[in-house]
């Protein structure tokens, strides 16, 4: 299996599964605060992972590439969107709406991804992925009907499709940083965010439950937020971003397995029927493939990579040998005809 295939499904499982556990957590302190805690635990642990990591990789050549000036705009409103409004979205609508239903609801966050990179980020599109974002939107159409009061909107589905908005718009901005290191990115986004939102939540008079509650939410943040976004950008950087959004769609139904035994929630038969769209939609994205001619323009970044058909490059400084590594390299025209994804090596038009 393609190793952003692996990156992607894993980082759906890690978010799908924090859902029905910030279910249980909704309650016992208000959202934004919740919010707050949840990526600022991603982003401790996540600093704590980046320390231990600089002491063990001291050669320069093995430092995965930082973030740069020109990185700043894009990485600002990815945390804006996807930090700060999202996670607050999320816990509001998950104040009136099942954990399982609304881990379904989430696959919204792979459909609005994909339609954002075709149409605002001009991402290739396949006829193959467009079905199968079809069928997750109706899905979540589904779910959001059943959902629905006896009058008046379904408030709490509408703000998690928000939330999955939100994150959409992330995952288009973090595909432009997707080079850099992905621990450096999640990190700095989890204690940003955190910290932002847990202001706004502290300012509005929230307080805080007992440690070990604080202690459990910071545990489910760095494992679905923090953990599971350092595998996303990787997924970014190997597939880009409609396709990464797509495999990502598998984190609903990780979240709705947990929910049904964790929280003995009973689903309606919509919730059944939205779930066999869903699992369609699904395996239509991981059945896709995609391969022609194309040419590869000269172009200069710096990543974590082997030396693969689009790496043969020489090096201006005394090489170890080790793979893979990271540093700033420069790629020479080359045309050639194999599988691929729009990933940071085939952004081309067709």
């Amino acid at each position: 299996m393609h190793p952003g295939v692996v990156y992607a499904l894993l980082a759906a499982m890690l978010f799908g599964a924090s859902t029905p556990f910030a279910k249980t957590l909704v309650g016992q302190m208000p959202p934004v605060a919740l919010a707050g805690v949840l990526y600022l635990g991603s982003g401790i642990g996540l600093l704590a992972c980046y320390g231990a990591r600089a002491l063990v990789q001291r050669k320069a050549q093995g430092q995965p590439i930082r973030l740069t000036r020109a990185d700043v705009p894009w990485f600002a409103g990815a945390v804006a969107a996807g930090g700060i409004a999202g996670p607050l979205l999320l816990m509001v609508g998950l104040l009136s709406v099942s954990a399982s239903s609304a881990s379904l609801l989430l696959n919204m966050e792979g459909v609005l991804t994909s339609l954002l990179a075709w149409f605002v980020f001009k991402e290739n599109v396949d006829r193959r992925i467009v079905i199968g974002m079809l069928l997750i939107v109706a899905a979540g159409v589904l779910l959001a009907f059943e959902q629905a009061p006896l009058a008046g909107l379904p408030w709490g589905a509408l703000a998690i499709v928000g939330a999955c908005l939100c994150w959409g718009i992330d995952n288009n901005l973090t595909r432009k940083v997707s080079a850099s290191d992905p621990l450096q990115i999640a990190a700095a986004k989890g204690l940003v965010a955190g910290t932002v939102n847990l202001s706004i939540g502290l300012a509005m008079g929230a307080t805080l439950p007992a440690a070990p509650t604080v202690l459990l939410a910071g545990v489910v943040g760095f494992c679905g937020y923090g953990l599971s976004l350092v595998l996303f950008v990787l997924a970014l950087r190997h597939l880009g971003t409609a396709r990464t959004g797509a495999y990502f769609s598998a984190a609903p139904f990780a979240g709705a397995a947990l929910s049904l035994v964790l929280l003995g929630e009973v689903p309606g038969p919509l919730f059944w029927i939205a779930a066999a769209l869903m699992g369609a939609g699904i395996w239509l994205h991981l059945t896709e493939s995609h391969g022609h001619q194309h040419t590869h323009e000269a172009l200069a970044h710096g990543h974590s990579h082997r030396h693969d058909a689009h790496h043969q490059h020489a090096h201006d400084f005394d090489w170890d040998g080790v793979e893979p590594h990271a540093h700033p390299h420069q790629h020479e025209p080359l045309t050639h005809v194999h599988a691929h994804y729009p990933d940071i090596h085939h952004r081309h038009g067709h």
